[in-house]
């Protein structure tokens, strides 16, 4: 097949992006493709604009590997959808109601999907009063890969209510949504399509241990900050929710193709202390990108994890 791979693109997680399209490409190549690798933020050819750079690939098939705005908030899938093109991954409603963690919140809430509660504050609102009851959690309402998250604490040197001028992801976002802190475990649960039958099935919990404080960006791709424990030692009851709860998140947002639920868990509450916090639907491809991981675990490969993506996406489009 003719595989085009995007990546880069400029969200804050554009070098995340660029090593997993980086992986996918040799990996497709390992399995015979021709494969394009289009960098979304270089600087195109003058008036090429990036639809047509994509139609010039010629491509079967188009492995999105971006990550963040605009690669997976709907806005290229809706571009490649008005192609025709077949791409990986989830599509347009899927993806824009994922990245944004109130919608999602909003639509599993309801199922029966527990996730902490919580509420979109504006910059004004948080330098008035503290939205929340300290500790609690402050996160940008479309961002992935813990960017801009921050804990705030009753002795975390932040007066109350936040100063304006204080660091923080409130200096960056306009509106952020504040959540209380769950104490506990942090565990991730990867979600794979079966091409042959459509069924998404998930993988495995893996427990996450950064070796100091959350885990945020640098603790994700810093190679040896964070010990991945796969799978992860838990009660029967508590690994059964877990898997659970990421597959029917996973049906309920109707993701395709891969997707990734990170939990948090406090083990004095039993299974009624897992807490969904969010869905990702375009989960990392590095080494130490965890759908690869939990994968592997299974007994499926690099490349035939590519290979998986690849025939999901051309099922969906037949």
């Amino acid at each position: 097949m003719r595989v085009t791979v995007l990546m880069g693109g400029w969200s804050s997680e554009r070098e995340v992006s660029l090593v997993s399209g980086r992986g996918v490409a040799e990996a497709a190549r390992s399995l015979g493709h021709g494969v394009t690798e289009l960098d979304m933020g270089e600087e195109p050819a003058a008036g090429a604009t990036l639809a047509e750079r994509l139609l010039a690939t010629r491509a079967d098939v188009v492995f999105n590997a971006l990550h963040g705005t605009p690669g997976e908030d709907g806005t290229v899938q809706g571009l490649m959808d008005l192609l025709g093109l077949a791409y990986t991954h989830s599509g347009v409603a899927a993806s824009a109601v994922a990245i944004d963690k109130a919608l999602t919140k909003a639509l599993l809430v309801p199922q029966g999907i527990r996730m902490p509660a919580g509420r979109v504050v504006t910059r004004a609102e948080l330098f008035a009063a503290d939205p929340l009851p300290r500790p609690y959690v402050l996160k940008p309402v479309a961002e992935g890969s813990s960017v801009g998250v921050a804990i705030v604490t009753a002795d975390g040197g932040l007066p109350t209510p936040i100063p304006a001028g204080a660091e923080g992801p409130w200096q960056q976002h306009e509106t952020l949504l504040a959540e209380p802190f769950i104490p506990g475990r942090e565990l991730t649960v990867a979600v794979l399509e079966d091409p042959a039958t459509g069924v998404a099935e998930p993988l495995a919990v893996t427990e996450l241990r950064p070796d100091s404080g959350f885990y945020d960006y640098a603790a994700k791709y810093t190679p040896g900050r964070t010990v991945h424990l796969c799978p992860a030692e838990l009660p029967a009851e508590v690994e059964a929710a877990a898997l659970e709860a990421a597959a029917r998140a996973h049906r309920l947002l109707g993701c395709r193709g891969v997707s990734r639920a990170d939990f948090r868990w406090t083990p004095e509450a039993g299974p009624a202390g897992l807490f969904l916090l969010e869905v990702n639907t375009q989960p990392g491809m590095t080494p130490l990108s965890l759908v690869p991981e939990q994968a592997a675990v299974r007994g499926i490969g690099y490349p035939a994890l590519v290979e998986r993506l690849l025939a999901v996406a051309l099922e969906g489009r037949r």
